[in-house]
């Protein structure tokens, strides 16, 4: 967990870090600070603001509904905090700040390691710290002020976000070079739903493409997974047939080891890569470097906003 700002009013932070630890013994530790001290701070806050920032009734400390409120501020605070230490880090020739980027597992394999090392390359003294979740946590973590970029394909919503990079990719099969479809120039799913597949589970923007496609309502799949890595390596040392966008598995089919061939059913979406942030004025001087840096590898593609 990164130590919030200083200039955030100790009761802040002290706040923030209980809430997100959920005891005050987690947030002394983490603070090495007294836990009396931590209380003490927290019941002048309670008093000040005339609420009741805890639900106190569990073992553990969870927040009420003005609790909730005010950490869904203070997170706006501490960003806007860290952007204007970054602004005036900028005016050091940007030697310091931090960028938080979301990102979809595949992008972490292969697009994300080439981009963080030109990042780390142009500006060695910013700090990236990475987080990998699903396609609509990655949204999540940036609208919550959690991470300040992210990398994700085809959100159900950008609700208070916007698109500033878009990447249009098309949707295949994947299987072993000895695999019966290798070497077909394209196929349908009806195609490779005669074999034994690999199928994305609910929640991935996978799942919600190929659903698009008739046919796939009541399927009962070899294997179900929340994971493109395991999809491919199960198509990779297996006879069944993952599908994605050839993202992640570059290296397998340039060793010969996997066979991509695109889908051609007419009512399967293009898979829509995006790099998003919250909308509203930049601020973040190592954030908008990065996103910069991104956009150039994203060449001519237009800005979607929610």
């Amino acid at each position: 967990m990164k130590a919030q700002p200083p200039l955030i009013a100790t009761a802040c932070r002290y706040f923030m870090v209980v809430a997100e630890t959920g005891s005050v013994r987690a947030a002394a530790r983490h603070l090495n600070v007294a836990a009396s001290a931590i209380s003490r701070q927290l019941i002048l806050l309670e008093e000040q603001l005339g609420h009741s920032l805890f639900d106190r009734s569990g073992r553990s400390l969870s927040l009420s509904p003005a609790g909730d409120v005010l950490l869904r501020g203070l997170r706006g605070l501490s960003q806007g905090t860290e952007a204007t230490l970054d602004q005036l880090d900028a005016l050091k020739g940007l030697k310091r700040g931090t960028v938080r980027v979301a990102t979809v597992e595949s992008i972490s394999v292969s697009i994300l390691p080439d981009l963080l090392l030109a990042f780390a390359r142009h500006y060695p003294g910013i700090q990236v710290t990475v987080t990998v979740a699903g396609s609509d946590a990655v949204t999540g973590l940036v609208r919550d002020v959690h991470a300040d970029l992210g990398f994700t394909f085809n959100p159900s919503s950008l609700e208070g976000l916007e698109a500033i990079a878009v990447r249009d990719m098309h949707l295949g099969a994947v299987m072993a070079p000895s695999h019966p479809l290798a070497g077909a120039k394209n196929l349908t799913l009806a195609q490779c739903l005669a074999h034994p597949i690999a199928w994305p589970s609910p929640g991935l923007s996978l799942r919600a493409a190929l659903d698009k496609i008739p046919g796939t309502r009541g399927l009962r799949p070899a294997f179900e997974c929340n994971s493109l890595r395991l999809m491919a390596s199960l198509a990779r040392h297996g006879s069944c047939v993952a599908f994605q966008t050839p993202i992640g598995i570059e290296q397998e089919m340039a060793e010969g080891k996997l066979v991509w061939i695109p889908l051609s059913d007419k009512r399967l979406p293009l898979d829509r890569l995006m790099l998003v942030r919250r909308r509203g004025p930049r601020g973040r001087v190592a954030a908008d470097a990065f996103a910069g840096l991104v956009r150039e590898h994203f060449p001519g593609q237009g800005k979607v906003r929610g």
